[in-house]
């Protein structure tokens, strides 16, 4: 069975809103984004999954421009656009790589091994991300497509259907479970998109970078920042994960 991509985006986002079309070297983010995923070998397809709110029409119109296939759903609820997607685009696939939208720097042999540790392993889900060891943005979350329509049909918490696996994740009992670590420590790294300083950071990376070599990986972004150490410092002081956290906090004082 075949292995799609599911890239979730939106516009509306609280800290820089409308990062996934902010323009790097004249192009779209998220347009950069996907030439990175496609690069994938182990990837058959990619859609992204947006909202059906108005703030993402022009996104929309954007992506079918340029052929990207699009799904539409619940702004809040992402794990059913995931399995929304699955069920209109690609109702065949037997494993699902989510990604997210801010990452443009993503990495296709990041995902290509995590999607192969995956196999191995026989796993139902398998992150390169529970335990950091990769720089932020180089998330990668591979889910046996069975288990996400599960998923899809039990999640109730807001935070299980915001953030697509943690019903998944919090359940090792009913969905077996692997991890892929970097061979070395590198979290410490931030190569996301979530403020005006992470756009500044991925956008000198491109400057430096994408003329020469559109396909540059990992490793010339690492001898790019031990070139020029100072990148590193447009972007540092933020928490990781921190729209998940949120999400929590959240659901607590919801609770108390």
């Amino acid at each position: 069975m075949s292995t799609v991509a599911i890239l979730q985006a939106r516009t509306s986002s609280g800290r820089l809103p409308g990062k996934v079309l902010r323009p790097i070297l004249g192009l779209p983010m998220i347009l950069h984004q996907i030439a990175r995923v496609r690069r994938a070998r182990s990837l058959d397809r990619l859609i992204v999954a947006t909202s059906t709110d108005p703030s993402d029409d022009h996104l929309a119109a954007v992506l079918a421009g340029a052929q990207v296939a699009v799904h539409r759903g619940a702004l809040d609820d992402v794990l059913g656009r995931f399995a929304g997607a699955l069920a209109a685009l690609a109702p065949g696939a037997g494993t699902v790589v989510r990604l997210t939208a801010d990452c443009p720097l993503a990495d296709p042999d990041v995902i290509d091994a995590t999607v192969a540790h995956h196999r191995a392993a026989g796993a139902a889900y398998t992150s390169n991300c529970l335990h950091p060891s990769f720089p932020d943005g180089l998330d990668v979350e591979v889910v046996g497509a069975e288990a996400l329509r599960l998923a899809d049909r039990e999640a109730v918490l807001p935070s299980e259907r915001e953030h697509v696996t943690p019903f998944i994740r919090a359940r090792p009992e009913r969905f077996a479970a692997a991890e892929w670590r970097s061979p070395r420590d590198l979290s410490h790294l931030r190569w996301t998109v979530d403020t005006p300083g992470d756009l500044a950071f991925v956008t000198a990376v491109y400057e430096r970078l994408h003329p020469a070599d559109p396909d540059f990986g990992s490793e010339a972004v690492l001898a790019l920042l031990d070139r020029e150490p100072g990148l590193a410092a447009l972007n540092t002081g933020e928490v990781r994960n921190a729209g998940y956290a949120a999400s929590l906090a959240a659901e607590a004082g919801a609770r108390a």
